[in-house]
């Protein structure tokens, strides 16, 4: 009995051990977006801090999950073994309003939040040979030839596109939705002529703006963020359209607690880390830190926005 009590402990104390050692090999992070956008963007930035102050061993291997406006990596990372060695990014609205429209594989109690790093507003983005300078000159363009505005978005029941039915409502115009696996398709679309207009974040839409590449009408937030202050809101226009996207890191449902407290402690000391701040601001990246007990918070209070809002107002017709 007691060489099998001896034995039981020195099993129990290297378990103990090889988990105390986590990461113990690579941690894959899905982002369910194209790369190139701003939540690839973000991904890649990030990830070498969090290695960082994970340990020097531990190493993060970034992989794009495009497709059905993150439907695809959204449902990857759910039913992934919850282990703590997949970790992903998760999108509002899209992570919330998928569920409410359609059958989905996943929920909000399928993901286990730990760090919120980004809260992009929303904007409205032309070609500055478009002719449209202004929401008044949209607004007049699209009375005039009713779905033939086309805009981009990453999906339906994503922000951008919330958004575009919400300044429709408020207009009265009607406008074309054209939706595409994520921002980088949606820039490209833009650039090329093949849509009119970008709905997507102000982060990703600045540089073009600072080059001249696209026009900014607005962007969808209660002030100006610090990095497009020369972009008004669109409440400043006159249009109280009030949209952003949360980008924040999740794990499955089920990983260990000490595991969720390490990547979150590492987390929170990589988004505080000098170097990684310049290179946000290098990338444009609306940096919006919350931690996992807040995260979760305003994840279950949007989700219970969505909700009644999809009761009222469905943004799929069927």
């Amino acid at each position: 009995m007691i060489k099998l009590a001896i034995a039981s402990a020195l099993v129990a104390g290297s378990i103990t051990a090889a988990h105390a050692e986590y990461p113990e090999r690579a941690i894959n992070m899905i982002v369910a977006y194209s790369a190139g956008g701003g939540t690839d963007i973000a991904a890649r930035t990030l990830a070498p801090f969090i290695e960082k102050y994970l340990g020097e061993d531990a190493s993060i291997v970034v992989l794009n999950r495009p497709g059905a406006g993150g439907e695809i990596g959204f449902t990857e990372l759910a039913q992934s073994k919850p282990d703590g060695y997949t970790i992903g990014f998760i999108n509002t609205p899209n992570i919330l309003t998928i569920p409410i429209q359609r059958k989905a594989r996943y929920s909000l109690e399928s993901f286990t939040p730990i760090a919120n790093v980004v809260d992009d507003p929303g904007a409205f983005s032309v070609l500055p040979s478009s002719g449209i300078k202004t929401f008044d000159d949209l607004i007049a363009y699209a009375k005039e030839n009713p779905g033939k505005l086309t805009y981009g978005s990453t999906g339906i029941g994503s922000d951008d596109h919330l958004s575009a039915l919400e300044f429709e409502r408020m207009t009265g115009v009607q406008l074309k939705h054209v939706p595409f696996p994520g921002n980088a398709d949606v820039r490209t679309a833009t650039l090329g002529g093949h849509i009119m207009m970008a709905s997507m974040n102000i982060s990703e839409t600045i540089a073009d703006v600072h080059e001249g590449a696209l026009h900014a009408l607005g962007q969808m937030s209660n002030e100006r963020w610090d990095g497009a202050t020369e972009v008004p809101t669109f409440k400043e226009e006159g249009y109280d359209v009030i949209m952003g996207s949360m980008r924040g890191i999740a794990a499955p449902a089920g990983v260990p607690e000490d595991v969720v407290a390490k990547l979150e402690e590492a987390l929170k000391a990589a988004v505080a880390d000098p170097e990684f701040q310049t290179k946000a601001k290098e990338q444009h990246l609306a940096l919006s830190y919350m931690n996992a007990a807040a995260y979760k918070a305003e994840l279950e209070s949007l989700d219970a926005t969505f909700r009644e809002l999809w009761e009222t107002t469905p943004w799929v017709q069927e």
